[in-house]
């Protein structure tokens, strides 16, 4: 089954978020707060690692470097110009006011926005779910699945339950991802794939600025990257190859 990883993926994180808010619930504001520090320097860390295995990778054609450039700032303007940020912004807020009790303050809206880009643009989001969707293994989604029952607990003790509502979008994103390799089956280039990992790991260095207050990055203008960076790379290749 195609969406066997998915599903796990999706209980992993309710479990682990549930877990969170307990945990949360007995956690003074000022811990919440460098937690929520160290979870934004942990994701910096794993999203240049993943960028710079690309980019630092001298086997790896300039090629490859061009198309997450191209792909980044293209994708950029287009996510401008579908105004992206401010429709999830404003998905978030919706959720949030809904979920609002009176005037208790609520991060429902940043919980949301937060975890979802943590959990679905990393490398195992697109491997894993490729995998499960050519072969039906889920080894690499369930490796990610544990990861993201463990940041789940982190991310709801620090920022609420909000993260309940990235289960969505990790089912919408893995599943599609999952649907299209099934589809497609074993024809996924693997040089496509690392390209759009390593444009992944750049949108989790904005999404680490965002948690440290360092700087708002509008992370999900860019997700369009995701799928012009490997269209970039596939057009050179074709011209290269005629």
């Amino acid at each position: 089954m195609f969406l066997s990883g998915t599903l796990l993926n999706v209980a992993a994180v309710l479990v682990g978020t549930t877990i969170g808010l307990i945990v949360g619930t007995r956690m003074p504001a000022r811990l919440q707060s460098t937690l929520t520090d160290g979870l934004g320097l942990f994701v910096i860390a794993l999203g240049l690692a993943q960028t710079l295995k690309l980019l630092l990778d001298a086997t790896v054609p300039v090629t490859s470097s061009l198309a997450v450039l191209g792909g980044l700032l293209a994708g950029a303007v287009v996510g401008e110009l579908l105004r992206l940020s401010e429709r999830l912004d404003a998905l978030g807020a919706w959720f949030q006011r809904r979920v609002a009790r009176g005037d208790q303050p609520s991060r429902t809206s940043e919980a949301f926005t937060t975890a979802s880009l943590v959990f679905c643009v990393g490398p195992l989001t697109i491997l894993g779910s490729i995998e499960n969707g050519l072969t039906g293994d889920f080894e690499l989604l369930a490796v990610k699945s544990l990861l993201d029952g463990i940041a789940s607990i982190a991310f709801a003790a620090a920022l609420g339950a909000g993260v309940y509502l990235s289960t969505i979008v990790v089912l919408v994103v893995q599943g599609s991802i999952a649907a299209a390799a099934f589809l497609v089956g074993s024809g996924v280039d693997p040089a496509l794939v690392a390209v759009a990992s390593a444009v992944g790991g750049l949108l989790l260095v904005g999404v680490g600025l965002r948690l440290l207050e360092i700087r708002q990055v509008r992370v999900v203008n860019f997700l369009p990257a995701l799928i012009l960076a490997p269209a970039f790379l596939a057009i050179a290749k074709a011209i290269v190859a005629s």
